[in-house]
């Protein structure tokens, strides 16, 4: 593929999903909190999930497999094992000596939870909803799409990283975009060097330590 089609490929990937984000955004503030529990519930999942749709049906169109985005169907215990390990690793060493310091409401997402169903709910809405976009979007299409652009791996690594924390530019200051990116290009190089470690271990890490986040508000806050 040319690299005027990978360009506008990469554009208009990261366009769709911006774009969504804001509708999301719009979405949870205005209306969101108006609607039943279940549909709370609901709504929160396949929105977040919308936003992949449109770098899927990219994928989809360019003739891209899931191997291009480096996952694997080969050994997956031990891709889930890492990915576990990145999650617990992150947590430990990012969030959780905020809160045995006192400082664990710089990293209070509001998540007070009183009934084990909520946090059910949690971990598969940080999984299946947050990382698994995120991870599709950043660590699997724009990277692949930059990588064949550039010829470079440290290029596709921070111009994705970049990307990574300007999209959570809607929902938070500045030090929070600047740390996204930083846990983006982390990821990117925990990929890079870890055996075993695919997108599919990214996601599953990335859940994990989001939801270890809301773990620690409940034991702390």
């Amino acid at each position: 593929m040319n690299k005027k089609n990978l360009l506008i490929e990469s554009i208009l990937g990261i366009t769709w999903s911006m774009a969504v984000l804001w509708g999301v955004v719009c979405f949870n503030g205005y209306i969101l909190m108006n609607l039943p529990l279940l549909s709370r519930m609901g709504f929160s999942i396949i929105l977040y999930l919308c936003m992949a749709v449109g770098p899927l049906l990219i994928m989809i169109h360019a003739g891209d497999t899931w191997a291009d985005y480096l996952f694997s169907g080969e050994k997956i215990g031990a891709q889930i094992l890492v990915g576990i390990g990145i999650g617990v690793v992150m947590s430990l060493i990012l969030t959780l000596p905020l809160f045995l310091t006192g400082h664990g409401e710089w990293s209070d997402n509001g998540k007070h939870y009183q009934f084990l169903w909520q946090f059910l709910y949690e971990i598969i809405y940080c999984v299946g909803a947050v990382a698994l976009t995120e991870e599709f979007i950043f660590r699997g299409f724009l990277y692949q799409k930059l990588h064949a652009l550039s010829g470079s791996h440290p290029v596709a690594i921070l111009v994705s990283s970049v990307a990574f924390g300007l999209f959570h530019i809607f929902g938070g200051s500045l030090v929070q975009v600047v740390m996204t990116g930083l846990i983006g290009l982390v990821l990117c190089l925990v990929r890079r060097k870890v055996k075993h470690c695919t997108t599919l271990s990214l996601i599953i890490g990335h859940g994990l330590y989001d939801f270890l986040i809301t773990v620690w508000v409940n034991v702390f806050l």
